[in-house]
């Protein structure tokens, strides 16, 4: 007998029931968060997961949250700020480059591992993540991980959720790492650098103890950010300015971090690519889109390049996602190959056998 709910379930059960009735008609669904992370062009009738909001718990002095999928991003973050806490991977808020009115939820972050400058230093989302509980492709609730670091034992499945963009599972809890907000921050500025001495400056910079938090090349000039107490920001900044000198750094009290987390720089229009690579292939790859006709800037120290512009930069950097379409046509993820691509497929025909969860998300 067909089940008929609400796709807009309200609790873990719901959620469970409506996956295993899809599954077993193979009626495929488009899971739905808060629509601010990547254009979502799967086929199937949209689940949403935005009921399904709330803090289950969460306790400051053991540096630990547990909430639901739905539950926005801009709640958890004053909540934590409250408590002088923050999730240190400073996930980004991408409405400003999507034009969307969605609000950012907890599940779309973990879903899309979303993480800002501060990866150089605190590492992704992922690395925070301590649990989940959730719904495979046939509706089984399952659970991983435990409320503390030293509770996650066996295979951790959440790693693999995160990033995975719905294409395995519904989320419908998460357990994550909180950490206390710094104190205190500056920036060192490098005007007018091209982005093979800001890469220069980025490598010279991360090789030190003097734990950079942000290191980032927007419109010519480069930024190093460093965060702590005072005393200890005054040395680390000291030494930095000795070691860079010859770039002539300068020694900014606010620069706007937020914007550059968001990449409200491409906010007006064009197709918007994310790349991944390695910082030494940044300045080549950098070098080709120019040549095609576009913008970019780096972030994570040269490993997370932006590039808005014509063309399709796969043929320069095989891991480049289509974030913003506009003109652009072809997949939004970039295809995998050999032994990538049969671990792929084994996962999901392990999470999902009947292919039901977001199909074709990866590949239109």
């Amino acid at each position: 007998m067909t089940v008929a709910l609400d796709l807009a379930p309200a609790s873990e059960a719901e959620v469970a029931e409506i996956i295993a009735d899809r599954h077993a008609r193979r009626a495929p669904l488009r899971i739905v968060g808060g629509g601010t992370r990547v254009e979502n062009r799967a086929r199937g009738e949209a689940l949403s997961l935005s009921r399904l909001s709330g803090v289950v718990t969460y306790s400051p002095g053991e540096m630990t949250l547990i909430a639901r999928p739905g539950t926005p991003l801009p709640e958890i973050k004053a909540m934590l700020e409250a408590e002088g806490q923050a999730l240190a991977f400073e996930p980004p808020d991408l409405r400003g480059i999507l034009s969307g009115n969605g609000t950012p939820s907890l599940g779309g972050m973990v879903a899309a591992n979303a993480s800002g400058p501060r990866r150089v230093l605190a590492g992704a989302c992922r690395d925070h993540l301590l649990g989940v509980r959730f719904v495979d492709g046939r509706g089984r609730l399952l659970k991983n991980g435990g409320r503390v670091m030293k509770n996650v034992t066996g295979l951790d499945l959440s790693k693999l959720l995160a990033g995975s963009h719905g294409t395995l599972a519904a989320l419908t809890e998460v357990v994550l790492k909180t950490l206390p907000l710094l104190p205190a921050r500056t920036t060192l500025a490098f005007p007018g650098v091209t982005q093979a001495t800001a890469l220069r400056i980025f490598t010279a910079a991360l090789s030190t103890p003097f734990e950079v938090s942000g290191a980032v090349h927007v419109g010519g000039t480069a930024y190093l950010r460093i965060e702590g107490l005072e005393r200890q920001l005054a040395y680390r900044r000291d030494r930095l300015l000795a070691l860079l000198a010859e770039h002539r750094p300068e020694v900014l009290d606010d620069a706007p971090w937020g914007a550059m987390r968001d990449v409200a720089h491409f906010a007006d229009g064009g197709p918007l690519w994310r790349i991944l690579c390695k910082p030494t292939d940044a300045p080549e790859i950098c070098a080709g889109l120019r040549a095609m006709g576009g913008d970019s800037s780096l972030d994570w120290g040269g490993g997370l390049i932006w590039y808005r512009g014509p063309g399709n930069p796969r043929a320069l950097a095989p891991h480049a996602t289509l974030i913003r379409r506009d003109t652009a046509t072809g997949p939004a993820f970039p295809p995998q190959s050999g032994a990538v691509a049969r671990l792929q497929d084994g996962l999901r025909r392990a999470f999902d056998p009947a292919g039901i969860l977001n199909p074709g998300l990866m590949d239109a």
